[in-house]
């Protein structure tokens, strides 16, 4: 039986923000998605209120800065990681440079 003291377990929100950090340390990377993310959202929006060209354009733009980032990181997309994980082929969730910093 698993103790409930572990404040984390209670909490899944924290534990995916923990996580998302973890998967990006690096300075460029981190500050790229703050730019990227609300891009890609607002291009799932746009689709309802603008015209589809300007929709794909800020969700194409903001996914490829994401790309970006995750190249610099050494680490796989979150989307792609899971992908990869249900085939059961390798992945990279945590760049090696990363992992001795627990």
């Amino acid at each position: 039986m698993t103790s409930n003291s572990d404040p984390l377990r209670r909490r899944p929100v924290l534990r995916m923000l923990r996580n998302w950090r973890q998967r990006h340390r690096h300075p460029f990377n981190f500050l790229i998605h703050l730019i990227g993310i609300p891009l890609s959202l607002a291009g799932v929006v746009f689709f309802f209120y603008t015209d589809w060209y300007w929709a794909l354009s800020a969700f194409v733009v903001g996914y490829v800065l994401q790309y970006l980032g995750h190249r610099v990181e050494g680490n796989d997309l979150g989307e792609w990681a899971a992908i990869k994980k249900m085939l059961g082929l390798p992945y990279v969730a945590v760049s090696p440079r990363w992992e001795e910093e627990k």
